[in-house]
């Protein structure tokens, strides 16, 4: 399928499919939904921890991962990040991603370069206080474990483009990977996606969602 990177409203970047005609991140701009949607309704409750478990679905543009360590930085936080993606961006597309420009360290391009550039199926040290674990496979095949995340990221594609991302099946693997009073925070508010995360055992919540979107969900276990 097609893919091509684009500038959103905000000046931030992210990729179109373009036979869906849907993008990976909101074209009202990436970074400001990244970070309503992923920080400030996910990461910020975990904020006076000494260290978090996360775990995102969907790696794509490494926007949520690189954000969330620029964001743990500042709150001396310590992070073990793990993603699952089926489709990574390539190099080439990685190179036309301006994410830097949004950090004032200039060390931090280098931390960005190496979220993509290291070994997939294995975990790599982005600083002494962020470790990331990226699986190269689908997330209906990767085995995630129970109770080993306090917080997952769910950044999938749209329920109309890939349903079965959003079934009971998914969902029901979240619940048991997140720890008891562990968080999931997504962008989609569909009343089909809450029923099926109330099925799962989620207490779902509708909170204010990001420039363009009315409401999103975050539930809690």
């Amino acid at each position: 399928m097609k893919r091509k990177v684009i500038i959103t409203q905000d000046g931030s970047s992210s990729i179109t499919m373009e036979d869906w005609g849907e993008s990976y991140h909101s074209v009202h701009g990436a970074v400001q939904e990244a970070k309503h949607v992923y920080l400030d309704n996910g990461l910020a409750h975990f904020k006076d921890a000494c260290s978090i478990d996360i775990l995102e679905m969907g790696l794509g543009t490494g926007l949520n991962a690189f954000l969330t360590y620029l964001q743990a930085k500042k709150w001396n936080l310590k992070v073990n990040y793990s993603a699952i993606e089926g489709f990574p961006i390539s190099l080439q597309e990685r190179a036309l991603l301006n994410y830097e420009q949004f950090s004032d360290q200039k060390q931090d391009k280098s931390v960005f370069d190496l979220l993509h550039s290291s070994p997939w199926n294995a975990t790599t040290l982005l600083s002494e206080a962020f470790t990331l674990t990226k699986w190269h496979n689908t997330f209906e095949q990767q085995q995630i474990g129970t109770q080993k995340y306090d917080l997952i990221y769910f950044d999938v594609f749209g329920y109309p483009y890939q349903p079965e991302l959003w079934s009971q099946q998914i969902f029901d693997k979240m619940y048991q990977g997140l720890k008891p009073n562990g968080i999931l925070t997504t962008y989609a508010c569909r009343g089909v996606i809450k029923r099926t995360m109330q099925t799962a055992g989620f207490k779902v919540t509708k909170v204010p969602g990001p420039p363009g979107k009315r409401e999103m969900i975050v539930a809690f276990k």
